[in-house]
């Protein structure tokens, strides 16, 4: 185990804010993961994964481990299925790739969401109709305390939109090691209705789409729109998109007839964050150093040498005034390190 004394955690956020921490190390294994928990010197340490969902708002005081377990394998399969085996390290948008090089369905709509593996369980990551708990078969994790093994399955996991039981009940307790995914290996079930995806689809001259094709319109989707963190500091989508009961749309939309929303079911509906914070006047509107991106208003972005906290009181900023204008109260999808 390589341990590094007050180390730079810039490289290690997308939104390339300057943070430090006391003592840093990299776990490349459950084995050295398993030790590294149980070392004094790591009591209550910060698991980071890819630091693509992670704002830091101040230096932090608390030692880092960060989670580089590699490794993706088909391990189970019949003639319509695969159980597919990834490390927690495992950058996301690889795994995409991969699974769609081997005719994999079902996670081609997560194309380019930035992050590793291990985060995805966490976060319940979704685009476009498609949410990790749709694919999940079950996930290896190591308990912070006793360093225990543990399987969770589907049930165990209580996902919900951008949720799951690791960010509530379970948060800060157990570090995701291994993710298994239940993928199809033919009459591949696409979710083309959400978003843009039919119409790039059509201006793609592609009337009959397989997993490759959609793939690659949401990656033409995706970078139309959402700056590149490794030109610009950005963690994505830094809002969740509200969603409100079915009478409170009709009301909101007696007085904004042009508000889009997406049915959930025959009770609520999700109102599209991003058209919330343009309608408030924030797209594209800097502030110093910080900002809302020209081409999408849900992506706060560090334009340069900002701190966590400029961003933050930016954000803070645009939820009052979106709750002022609409009454909804936006909830950042990002997590907030101090």
């Amino acid at each position: 185990m390589e341990i590094q004394k007050k180390t730079s955690l810039k490289n290690y956020n997308t939104f390339g804010v300057a943070a430090t921490t006391p003592l840093f190390t990299e776990a490349k294994s459950s084995i050295i993961l398993q030790e590294t928990l149980k070392s004094p010197l790591f009591e209550n340490a910060l698991i980071l994964g890819g630091g693509s969902n992670m704002l830091f708002l101040d230096d932090f005081s608390r030692p880092v481990i960060k989670v580089s377990i590699p490794g993706v394998r088909v391990i189970q399969e019949n003639e319509s299925t695969a159980i597919v085996s990834v490390g927690a390290g495992v950058i996301w948008h690889d795994l995409v790739m991969w699974c769609v090089a081997n005719n994999l369905g079902g996670i081609e709509n997560l194309s380019l969401i930035p992050g590793l593996v291990g985060a995805a369980p966490i976060q319940n990551i979704g685009a476009y109709g498609v949410e990790l708990k749709d694919v999940f078969h079950n996930a290896i994790a190591i308990g912070k305390k006793k360093g225990d093994s543990r399987i969770f399955d589907i049930d165990d996991c209580a996902f919900e939109y951008r949720n799951s039981v690791f960010k509530n009940e379970l948060k800060d307790d157990y570090v995701i090691t291994t993710v298994r995914l239940s993928l199809t290996k033919k009459n591949h079930q696409l979710k083309l209705e959400y978003g843009a995806m039919q119409e790039i689809l059509d201006e793609m001259q592609i009337s009959t789409p397989k997993i490759d094709d959609v793939a690659r319109a949401v990656i033409r989707i995706r970078r139309s729109k959402l700056p590149d963190p490794e030109k610009i500091g950005n963690a994505g989508s830094f809002f969740k998109n509200p969603i409100l009961p079915s009478s409170t749309i009709k009301k909101l939309q007696d007085v904004y007839p042009s508000m889009p929303t997406y049915e959930l079911d025959s009770n609520f509906s999700k109102v599209p964050a991003g058209w919330l914070i343009e309608q408030a006047g924030f797209k594209g509107k800097r502030n110093g150093l910080v900002g809302m991106h020209e081409k999408q208003a849900l992506v706060l972005v560090n334009y340069g040498g900002a701190t966590g906290l400029e961003l933050w009181e930016h954000a803070q900023h645009i939820m009052k005034d979106v709750h002022s204008k609409f009454g909804i109260e936006l909830e950042p999808e990002v997590n907030l390190i101090h």
